[in-house]
Formats: C-alpha cells, sequence, structure tokens
C-alpha cells in the first residue's frame, strides 16, 4: 500500500504564494494517478487539481487555474501544488490522493471516489 504524507501548507498573505509537496512511500511500483483537493472549514472537499501518471495530462478546477500548477516527479515520488495568487477563499485543508493506473492508461480523476489512498492534509491559511 502506498502512504502519502502532504507539506509545505502554513500562512500566508492575500497575493503570496506557497508550494504544497505530497511524498509517496510504500510500494510505489505501479504507476498513479494523483489529485488536490481541499476542504474549508464548514464546508465540503472539492477538487483543486489532477495530474495523470507522467505528468502529461493536467486537470484544474476554474477557480484556480492560472493561479495554481500541479505537477510531479517521479524519481522522487513527488507531487507539487504551486499556489500563486493565493486569495482568502483559498484556506483550507489541502490533501493529495492517489488511485493505482493500469500501464496503458494516461487518465487523470477528479472525483473524490476514484481515488483510494488519501493524505492527512495540510493547512493553507491566506490572510486578507
Amino acid at each position: 500500500q502506498v502512504q502519502l504524507v502532504e507539506s509545505g501548507g502554513g500562512l500566508v498573505q492575500s497575493g503570496g504564494s506557497l508550494r504544497l509537496s505530497c511524498a509517496a512511500s510504500g510500494r510505489t511500483g505501479s504507476r498513479y494517478a494523483m489529485g488536490w483537493f481541499r476542504q474549508a472549514s464548514g464546508k465540503e472537499r472539492e477538487f483543486v487539481a489532477a495530474i495523470n501518471w507522467n505528468g502529461s495530462s493536467l486537470f484544474y478546477v476554474e477557480s484556480v487555474k492560472g493561479r495554481f500548477t500541479i505537477s510531479r516527479d517521479n524519481t522522487k515520488k513527488t507531487v507539487y501544488l504551486q499556489m500563486n495568487s493565493l486569495q482568502p477563499e483559498d484556506t483550507a485543508v489541502y490533501s493529495c490522493a492517489a488511485v493505482k493506473v493500469p500501464d496503458y492508461s494516461s487518465a487523470y480523476y477528479i472525483g473524490m471516489d476514484d481515488y483510494d489512498v488519501w493524505g492527512q492534509g495540510t493547512q493553507v491559511t491566506v490572510s486578507s
């Protein structure tokens, strides 16, 4: 089984930047598509960004397009979420997720139910 650990969260002023990391460990020999989700206090978890196993396909929720960038370094078993121009509405706990994909698949996934491995999350707080 794969384990995921997020890092890089913190407190930042409006307009600032943060880079989140999601490090995978355990049985990482298979190919995994990855995603980032966030959950603000009192709200449901929502999709943020997804990336396929080799980084050739990306997808973002409309509200972060042009501001956030998802990427991965498979040699480091790490997925990143670069967040620029952060706004107070971006405040949330950010979690990464993984799903094993067949060798022939270049798909990414945007549904929470698509993923079967989750990290514990990292808090991002944007002050106005």
